[in-house]
């Protein structure tokens, strides 16, 4: 492989992992969004009275208001399609455990994030090397050329 195509193999590696990262600060996005909605949750669960008026969300935008009769049960949605009943308390504890589960898998992604940010810095001191080496290669066959000139027997 030539010094040029080599160039361009690390520079579309560079690409990948640069959308490999992007992918990844996203999904750090939205679990952020999801520990968000969790603490709006617990807000909300501390906050619920019998007698209160909730919005209750009915799904493609739409909500209906309704009034909390008793609170004896909260459904909380633990995660891979599954959920649970909890009084008042057991609901803001599940919440409360979802969150650090989501701040671990935030340390796992940031983790893999620090990785590819070093692959990257590595390949990219690798492509400055061969760029330099190749410059010098130039200004040698430049010289060299230059000190062909007409032999004295011309």
């Amino acid at each position: 492989m030539s010094g040029q195509q080599e160039l361009q193999a690390l520079s579309q590696q560079l690409q990948e992992i640069e959308g490999e990262i992007e992918q990844l600060q996203a999904n750090v996005e939205s679990i952020r969004q999801e520990q968000s909605d969790a603490d709006e949750a617990i807000g909300a669960i501390e906050t619920l009275e019998t007698d209160s008026v909730v919005q209750v969300p009915l799904g493609g935008g739409a909500y209906v208001r309704a009034t909390i009769d008793e609170i004896d049960e909260i459904i909380v949605e633990l995660g891979a399609d599954y959920a649970a009943e909890f009084e008042q308390e057991g609901a803001m504890e599940a919440l409360e455990n979802k969150k650090e589960r989501l701040d671990d898998r935030i340390d796992e992604v940031n983790e893999q994030i620090s990785e590819l940010e070093a692959e990257s810095s590595q390949i990219e001191q690798r492509a400055q090397q061969m760029q330099q080496q190749q410059m010098q290669q130039q200004m040698q066959q430049m010289q060299g050329q230059q000190g062909q000139g007409p032999g004295p027997d011309q």
